[in-house]
């Protein structure tokens, strides 16, 4: 489940691609995919040696080139371990709504993007997040859990007070929101035959892709979209 639009954020070969935040790896796989080199950072050691070992089954199987070296990295967002203008293009994908300190982290992706680089960041979008944490707090209170709510247009202003030009959005996932508030409702550990049919549901989407549901989210996403995507530029060098 790609949340970052690869046709309005291009990558391919010869770009080094940092996915921060990278959780089990949806966003490294299609990096991967395209060619590119991925590097995939979180601080959840298990997950990062999930992603290790689906790269190497992926690569066995002739869907990627194997990587010269380990794509995953152990790493705090607010002390990257990478020099400044690492990275051709930086995707950070539901991770600034985890982080106290977010200003923190958008100072470490700035700083590791070239000049001319590309950014993608998405968090949850406003209303659906809402009603989210009215439903239940324990969506929200747990350790690692939301600790803010974003307007999509105090994050841009956030991003570019940090450095980057913004160039477009959209939102993503519509399909999910009615099943986090349903989670929400009923209780987010819990599961009944309700949610059970509706993840269910979000699988088969996921894995079979039908043109029913890819087109209704199409139409869905403006109003009902879980998530909101931003794209920026960090700007050349001889333009700022």
């Amino acid at each position: 489940m790609l949340t970052v639009d690869f046709d309005r954020f291009p990558v391919g070969p010869g770009h080094r691609v940092l996915d921060l935040g990278a959780g089990q790896g949806r966003h490294t796989y299609e990096i991967l995919r395209r060619g590119a080199e991925a590097v995939a950072v979180d601080l959840a050691a298990e997950d990062l040696e999930q992603v290790e070992a689906m790269v190497g089954a992926m690569a066995l199987e002739g869907e990627i080139v194997a990587p010269a070296a380990a794509v995953t990295h152990v790493a705090d967002a607010l002390d990257l371990p990478f020099a400044d203008r690492h990275f051709d293009r930086v995707i950070a994908a539901e991770i600034l709504e985890h982080l106290p300190d977010d200003r923190g982290a958008i100072a470490e992706i700035v700083r590791v993007t070239v000049p001319g680089g590309l950014v993608a960041v998405t968090v949850p979008r406003r209303w659906p997040e809402q009603v989210c944490w009215a439903l239940s707090d324990a969506y929200h209170e747990v350790e690692g859990g939301h600790v803010r709510i974003y307007r999509a247009s105090e994050l841009r202003a956030s991003l570019e007070a940090g450095g980057l030009v913004f160039t477009g959005s959209h939102h993503a996932h519509a399909l999910h929101s009615p099943y986090w508030w349903l989670k929400c409702a009923v209780g987010v550990d819990r599961e009944t035959a309700l949610t059970r049919a509706y993840h269910r549901l979000l699988v088969w989407d996921m894995m079979t892709r039908p043109t029913l549901t890819r087109v209704g989210e199409r139409v869905l996403n403006p109003v009902l979209g879980k998530s909101v995507v931003l794209y920026f530029r960090k700007p050349d060098e001889d333009t700022r």
